[in-house]
């Protein structure tokens, strides 16, 4: 398992970090999804044989939000 922390510009309130997590969570590989609005990021723990960290940035642009 690796970890990943990914800035994310565009989060404002609960929900916002409600359906980042919902996101990343859906993806293969992923085990665990920290999602903090107050630091504007995430921190995701996943396995990199099933998932890509440029997935993780699609999903996340998918859902409205900004990867920086």
């Amino acid at each position: 398992m690796e970890t990943l922390t990914l800035n994310i510009k565009g989060m404002t309130c609960g929900g916002c970090v409600k359906s980042v997590s919902n996101v990343l969570l859906q993806l293969p590989g992923v085990s665990s999804v920290n999602v903090s609005l107050e630091q504007n990021n995430a921190a995701i723990e996943y396995d990199p044989t099933q998932v890509k960290p440029a997935q993780f940035k699609a999903a996340i642009e998918d859902a409205g939000f900004d990867v920086v």
